[in-house]
Parts: C-alpha cells; sequence; structure tokens
C-alpha cells in the first residue's frame, strides 16, 4: 500500500525545509507528501522524487486539529505518517513505520529525539544526529520490534502512523479543540475506547528540531484553558494538569475540582521568564 506523508506548518519554513530534506533521503521515501499550509507568506519547497501538495490554508490561530485532518483529507493512501513540521525523519522510520501498520490495525509512535538550537541549521547526517538527539524520559521505546504503550496519554502528535480507515472511522481529530492543546490526548483516548492499540515502533526515529518555547506554555493559556473544559466534559478528568498547576501558580488561571476559569494573560515579564534557556533543558515540553 501507498504512504502519504502529511505536515503542517506555521511560519517554519527552514524547519520545513529540514523535514522535506529527510523525507528524500529515506530508505522508502514516501508517495506523497501534503503540506498545510497556515503561514503567513506561503512556503516553498523544491521538488523531490515525490510528490508534493501544498495546501493553503487561511485560518486564524493554531488549529490543530483540523489542520491535521484537512491533510489526511487530501492524502490519497492508506498509511497515514504525520510528522510535526519540527521533525526530520532518519532514515529507517518510514519504513519501519509502515511495516508495522502491515501487521498492526493500531496507533504507532515513531521514537522522537530532540536537537539542540545549534543542531541541524545545515547540512548534516544520520549519524550526527543520533549522536546528538536526546530520549524523552517518558516515553520509553525498544530498540527494535514494538511496545505496546497501556497509558493513551503518553500518545504524541509529533510523528506517528496510522491506517487512513481507522482514522476515517475515528473522525479524524475534534475539531471542537481549537488552537493548542489536547487535541492529541483526546484523539488517543478515542482510539483506546474503539479497542485499538498505541505501538511504540523501536527504530523508527524522528528527529526534532529546536524552537524557542516556553515552559509553561503561557503563549497559548488561552486555548489550553478552552480545550481543558472541553477534554473533561468528555473524559471527566482534566488534562494538561502540570500546565494548569503553573498557570494557578502565575496567577493567570483559577482551578477548582470542577471549574477552570482564565484570570487575565501573562505579561511580558512573565513570557520572558517562562522562556526556555537551552543550557538550562535538554529537552522541551511535549
Amino acid at each position: 500500500m501507498g504512504v502519504s506523508a502529511l505536515t503542517i506548518v506555521r511560519n517554519r519554513s527552514a524547519h520545513l525545509l529540514q523535514l522535506v530534506e529527510g523525507l528524500r533521503r529515506s530508505a522508502q521515501q514516501p508517495d506523497e507528501l501534503i503540506i498545510v499550509d497556515m503561514s503567513d507568506v506561503p512556503v516553498e519547497v523544491d521538488p523531490a522524487l515525490f510528490p508534493i501538495r501544498i495546501d493553503r490554508f487561511e485560518c486564524e490561530g493554531l488549529p490543530l486539529a483540523a489542520a491535521r485532518n484537512r491533510a489526511a483529507s487530501l492524502a490519497r493512501f492508506e498509511n497515514l505518517i504525520f510528522f510535526d513540521v519540527d521533525c526530520i525523519p532518519l532514515g529507517n522510520c518510514i519504513g519501519n513505520l509502515v511495516a508495522a501498520l502491515a501487521h498492526h490495525d493500531a496507533l504507532l509512535c515513531a521514537d522522537v529525539r530532540y536537537l539542540g538550537p545549534a543542531d541541524a541549521r545545515g547540512h548534516w547526517t544520520e549519524a550526527e544526529l543520533l549522536a546528538l538527539g536526546s530520549h524523552h524520559p517518558v516515553r520509553l521505546f525498544p530498540e527494535t520490534g514494538i511496545r505496546e504503550e497501556a497509558n493513551p496519554g503518553l500518545f504524541w502528535s509529533l510523528a506517528f502512523a496510522i491506517r487512513r480507515g481507522r482514522f476515517s472511522a475515528l473522525g479524524g481529530f475534534d475539531e471542537e479543540f481549537s488552537g493548542y492543546g489536547a487535541e492529541d490526548t483526546d484523539f488517543a483516548f478515542r482510539v483506546s475506547r474503539a479497542g485499538c492499540k498505541l505501538l511504540f515502533v523501536g527504530g523508527a526515529i524522528a528527529c526534532h528540531q529546536y524552537h524557542d518555547s516556553y515552559d509553561p506554555p503561557v503563549q497559548h493559556v488561552m486555548d489550553i484553558v478552552r480545550n481543558a473544559r472541553h477534554f473533561r466534559a468528555r473524559w471527566d478528568r482534566w488534562p494538561m494538569e502540570g500546565w494548569l498547576e503553573a498557570f494557578v501558580k502565575l496567577g493567570l488561571v483559577r482551578w477548582r475540582d470542577d471549574t477552570l476559569e482564565l484570570l487575565r494573560l501573562p505579561s511580558n515579564s512573565e513570557m520572558e521568564a517562562a522562556r526556555v534557556v537551552p543550557n538550562r533543558a535538554e529537552i522541551e515540553a511535549p
């Protein structure tokens, strides 16, 4: 079966070029690349041996769920592999995910390694990225083969694969989650409720390119509050609890057992204080 690689981008053209370069170097290249472009200035990429389709999505904010669903709706093949624009798939990533999909109608996660601010900024080799990339401390992947993960909360949408039929049967991502936060956790919970397994695929490695980030993500506090309420209404539990607790300490939200209220937006000084300093953190918050 064919393979559709899917990505969404908003104002990260340099990261996109490295993603495409990773696909070009893949032992198994995709049969197409779909790019949903939400950027202020339309992105451009050089041709590759596989077709590349850039779809302009005029939107406000960062509608992650809607953008991913849009990419999937444009895909022509059964195997869907989603890459965040920050990711560089290494040589065997696509092949290992496709091989796993051939035997498992499941939600598959790639093994993401985190790069530093100076990594993959120009020419790179796979060996260099493997040496530089940091493992996630909680999401544990086998060297080879597959490990079933019982906790759907550990799904991450940075690099994952799923059969097109399964994605359609699930209804894709819930577009009631508007902007940043919880749309991927909700998706994984619905996958689990449908009796579909979450599998971590060893050897399917993608390297995450560094970009400025905030811990907690105060720039998304409005989206996170709105989406947390929607998640709570569906699942009777709160998502993103660590971030919500941090927002409480900052005085941005009021959070009680069953209510969450946005009090104010962060100040410029609070934004700057939350900025992740590269030499202070080896990886970014998921």
